[in-house]
């Protein structure tokens, strides 16, 4: 049984790596946020294009892809 501890080797340097300077921290989690942004505003734009058999390969109703396609970037 393997050690909860252990970590797998492409791991190592996240889980070893001296602390970031807190300016450093902060930029990348902006950085982190604003990917995020852009990819919910993407994604939600191309829901709201997706045809009717689309939207059904997907499990989706018109009505939902619309409603998640209006919500704004910044709500989850």
């Amino acid at each position: 049984m393997t050690n909860v501890t252990e970590h797998p080797t492409h791991l190592a340097y996240l889980t070893n790596r001296p602390a970031l300077p807190m300016v450093a921290e902060a930029a990348i989690g902006f950085a982190v946020l604003v990917t995020k942004w852009s990819v919910r505003k993407r994604t939600r734009r191309q829901l709201s294009r997706l045809d009717a058999h689309q939207l059904r390969d997907i499990g989706l109703q018109r009505e939902d892809a619309m409603r998640e396609g209006t919500l704004p970037f910044w709500r989850p």
